[in-house]
């Protein structure tokens, strides 16, 4: 599945009333760090089934940013029935994303 540009406007539906879990990836297009986990939240979106995997410009969303007290980013955080259940701070690899994903 393709990743989801997540904004304010399809947050509710595709993020907290989704019946499968969602990682969500709060960035930015000025930070670096953001730059280097870009290919591996798009590997993770084009390998793993039941899943959704949305990304979320801060820049352009601030409202959400604030709701979920993003203060650094990449902010990864997965959502199971419309609840934050995970969170990395930072740049991080594959595997531990997939561990987030499925704890």
């Amino acid at each position: 599945m393709a990743e989801l540009t997540i904004t304010t406007s399809n947050f509710e539906e595709e993020v907290l009333k989704s019946e499968v879990p969602v990682l969500v990836d709060f960035w930015a297009a000025w930070c670096g760090p953001c730059k280097m986990l870009s290919p591996i939240i798009k590997e993770i979106a084009d390998e793993v089934q039941g899943v959704k995997i949305g990304k979320v410009n801060v820049d352009e969303e601030p409202d959400l940013a604030m709701k979920y007290k993003i203060m650094s980013i990449p902010t990864v955080m997965v959502f199971k029935n419309g609840e934050v259940v995970n969170k990395a701070i930072g740049m991080q690899t594959k595997a531990a994303l997939l561990q987030l994903l499925n704890q």
